[in-house]
């Protein structure tokens, strides 16, 4: 086991190694947008940042995080050694060298497009390599996930799979899944044109095949957060798993639901007809169903630890919970973002509403708040549970912990409401400078202070988290704790062969993914050529209209 560990922590140390300078970053754009003064004014360096700060975050520290998350799962949840740590290390470097690559390539003022690359915008080629690079690497840890979880089947007929290792399976086939859109935008599109090898770039094509992706990936993201929520927070709330169903058939509706429905971010396109758009905004909602799910279940599950701990009453469970641990913590936090942002959403895949939204500051507010607030600080409760059992040394002070985990919460909401105030105001996003000589951008200036605070704030919580590891890292070596599960109620002995694998739900997702794609992207193959010329931008070309 203690190759799993080493392997892990490789994969935490990169992914918080790049989420800390991201979340400089962040701050520094933030700040630049304001009325405040700020250092390098410029607006060539605020797209390079941009770029730099989502290709981190949505790329780097997500996926590198979700594989170390994956391997310590696969090895804990199974307790048994992971088959294939040769091809585990040949995808950790394939991975790190694809990150160096398009981070360089940043750096180096030649890829100010967004990490969603905006075609007909056109960045260097070793950034696309880089990213497809990354990308690509990961499919390794996808695949050593199938086959460490179907080996264990094997060798163990007839018993189900333990809901965590069945979780990151799902969570990993997402990703293979929603990959697939930007993977073959790289390969087809962009590189191609990148490299000279073509004169014009289809960017209705592009944007269609990244808005497979575009969408998906958030659950990809969202995965790690719930295999928590279902696995270790209960487990440190001292009670027991509400159902193991519930939780197989959330992480199958994650699956099935959350991939044929990215089609909701091109509502403001005219490439696509509002026959698949409605379609698609009406199949964004059915992902609210896991989420309640998760939010019954999971709520269920801290009752019944809250109330094993001696909380009598309505309520009174809640205060029996112990709010010391870290865990307990993040998933009370966790669930507000949650909510709040969630709500967020279902104005954003609204085929109507989405209109008064679109394209503004509530967007950027949404996925911050999901993705920064609500999964993000499940991310630091999982490095708080799993750093102690993979380096053999206690967590230095819970009580920082929680400072942290307070401090980030408290960023984030300042930082999002104020956005989301802005949003309805009509504030843009995507833009570096503002006038605020103009009376309505003044308006909204004092929104956009409060959210310079708040980007502060996650600052001090982001440099507090690599503190507290840092500390733990090199604190005195003691006697680890194994990384123990939940246990369910009723423990099941048997499950139906469709909650204990994902032959039938692989199929079920292809026909959607069809259904939901299929025009929409082979349209491009026999309708009207939109190819048009593509515009390199490089530090010294970026347009103020990049938006």
């Amino acid at each position: 086991m203690q190759r799993t560990r080493r392997l892990a922590l490789f994969h935490y140390w990169v992914a918080f190694a790049a989420f800390l300078p991201a979340v400089i970053l962040g701050a520094w754009q933030m700040l630049m947008r304001s009325p405040l003064p700020a250092p390098l004014d410029d607006p060539n360096a605020y797209y390079a940042s941009v770029t730099l700060h989502g290709t981190a975050m949505a790329y780097v520290v997500t996926t590198f995080f979700a594989m170390g998350f994956g391997y310590a799962v696969a090895a804990t949840s199974l307790r048994r050694p992971i088959r294939g740590m040769g091809a585990a290390w040949i995808g950790f470097v394939i991975c790190l060298v694809g990150t160096v690559m398009a981070v360089a390539t940043v750096l180096s003022g030649r890829a100010s497009v967004l990490y969603t690359f905006y075609p007909p915008l056109l960045a260097s080629p070793w950034y696309y390599l880089g990213a497809l690079l990354l990308i690509g690497g990961s499919m390794i840890w996808v695949a050593l996930m199938v086959v460490n979880m179907a080996a264990w089947k094997r060798d163990n007929p007839g018993r189900p799979v333990p809901l965590a290792m069945f979780a990151m399976t799902a969570t990993a086939l997402l990703w293979a899944w929603s990959a697939a859109g930007v993977e073959v935008e790289l390969v087809g599109i962009l590189l191609p044109r990148a490299f000279g090898w073509s004169d014009l770039i289809d960017a209705a094509l592009g944007r269609t095949l990244f808005s497979v992706t575009l969408h998906a990936i958030v659950y990809f993201w969202l995965m790690p957060a719930y295999i928590a929520f279902y696995t270790l927070v209960p487990q440190a709330a001292g009670g027991r798993l509400y159902s193991d169903t519930m939780g197989r058939l959330t992480f199958i509706m994650l699956l099935v639901f959350s991939l044929p429905v990215g089609m909701h971010h091109l509502l403001a396109d005219p490439e696509h007809g509002s026959g698949f758009k409605f379609v698609q905004s009406f199949l964004t909602f059915l992902v609210v169903l896991p989420t309640l799910l998760t939010v019954f279940s999971i709520c269920a599950s801290l009752e019944i630890a809250g109330r094993h701990r001696g909380g009598r009453g309505l309520l009174g469970w809640v205060a029996a919970l112990p709010w010391d641990e870290p865990m307990v913590l993040a998933v009370g936090l966790s669930l507000v973002m949650l909510g709040l942002g969630g709500f967020g959403g279902l104005i954003n895949m609204s085929y109507a509403m989405n209109m008064m939204i679109h394209n503004t500051s509530w967007v950027t507010a949404h996925f911050h708040l999901i993705f920064g607030g609500a999964v993000v600080i499940m991310y630091f409760a999982i490095a708080y549970e799993m750093w102690p059992r993979i380096t053999g040394k206690p967590l230095r002070s819970k009580r920082l912990a929680r400072w942290q985990l307070w401090l980030w919460f408290w960023g984030m909401m300042i930082t999002t409401i104020p956005w989301h105030i802005a949003g309805v105001m009509g504030q843009p996003r995507r833009i570096a400078i503002f006038d605020y000589s103009l009376p309505l951008v003044a308006r909204m200036a004092p929104l956009v202070i409060i959210s310079v605070i708040g980007g502060l704030i996650l600052l001090v919580a982001a440099i507090l988290l690599i503190i507290v590891l840092l500390r733990s890292h090199f604190g005195e070596r003691s006697l680890a704790q194994p990384l123990r599960y939940a246990l369910a109620v009723n423990p099941p002995l048997q499950v139906p062969a469709s909650l204990n694998g994902f032959g039938l739900w692989n199929a079920i997702v292809l026909v959607l993914m069809v259904v939901a794609y299929g025009y929409p992207i082979g349209q491009f193959f026999f309708l009207k050529n939109h190819s048009v010329p593509a515009f390199t931008v490089t530090s010294d070309s970026a347009p103020m209209g990049v938006r």
